[in-house]
């Protein structure tokens, strides 16, 4: 059946509906019904759809693009309506994962970062998580002990600690001057011929969102409760503000050794299932708290 015109990127088959809804290359979703095997909607998007979830309650489908954009979609027989569209990723949506009991959303990126949506909350709340180096290929989230584990192309694995309270890294604020030292910055003509200075280059920092200059920002710092594992740039006051104990890990990471396209686990049985673009399938013992010790490697024929 010739349900798309190019690659298919993502397909979800859904018992309580008899429905298989399956995103693609051609830019489109579509969902067809099993019993009878006949169309019953399509929609398009202005980008390739990359990946897919989809709630059997509630009929949404989650839609993530290679645009960096994931539309949020009600789908009914012969008819769907757009419900939101959220926009946070700076790169295109290479995972996506729900989880159906707290209504959170997790996507992945070829940005490195990971981003939680609340949608269940209804009130836009966002987390920021960034661990990665590479392109972030798969996720899973343990509702049991409330982790998420995330891969990456380079084989990085990380399991982050989703029980704790974290903080939401704040919007980016826009500013002609540094908001420190009001020195212009260097599109700033007007300032700079005023105060006869050369303009600086704007930088932000990750703490408070605040534009500043590099010599205003010229400390680093990890930040967890805010999602930043590795140090980023924060401004002077808030590096001051830093406790040695807010840079506590809320995150561990581990080496996959191989560039991991997709994942699976299967939590009953403490093992996690591993594929890469290298023809390589790993499993994994993930019985020890998501311990991530190697059980077995094999290349499959």
């Amino acid at each position: 059946d010739n349900t798309h015109q190019n690659r298919v990127s993502d397909m979800v088959f859904s018992l309580e509906s008899e429905w298989v809804v399956s995103t693609g290359h051609d830019k489109s979703v579509s969902w067809m019904c099993t019993q009878s095997g006949s169309m019953l909607g399509r929609h398009y998007f202005t980008a390739w759809a990359s990946c897919l979830q989809y709630d059997h309650e509630t009929q949404h489908a989650f839609v993530g693009d290679y645009s960096g954009q994931i539309t949020l979609l009600k789908l009914e027989k012969q008819t769907y309506s757009t419900i939101t569209t959220l926009k946070g990723h700076e790169g295109s949506i290479g995972a996506l994962w729900w989880d159906p009991v707290q209504r959170l959303l997790f996507s992945g990126a070829s940005d490195h970062s990971v981003i939680m949506w609340d949608i269940g909350g209804r009130k836009g709340r966002t987390l920021l998580l960034q661990g990665h180096h590479e392109r972030v290929q798969a996720l899973r989230y343990l509702q049991l002990t409330r982790q998420l584990l995330s891969c990456s192309a380079d084989g990085g694995i990380a399991v982050w600690n989703m029980d704790t309270q974290r903080e939401e890294a704040p919007q980016w604020l826009d500013s002609d001057s540094c908001q420190k030292c009001e020195q212009p910055f260097f599109w700033n003509i007007k300032q700079m011929w005023d105060t006869k200075t050369l303009g600086l280059r704007q930088h932000h920092c990750r703490k408070c969102g605040k534009a500043v200059c590099g010599k205003c920002s010229s400390k680093r710092s990890t930040f967890p409760l805010m999602g930043f594992e590795f140090p980023v740039r924060v401004c002077d006051a808030c590096f001051d503000t830093i406790k040695e104990e807010d840079r506590t890990a809320l995150a561990t990471f581990h080496e996959g050794k191989h560039n991991i396209a997709h994942m699976d686990m299967d939590p009953s049985r403490g093992l996690m299932v591993t594929c890469g673009s290298d023809r390589i399938v790993k499993i994994w013992d993930m019985t020890q708290v998501v311990g991530c010790s190697l059980a077995t490697g094999f290349t499959p024929r």
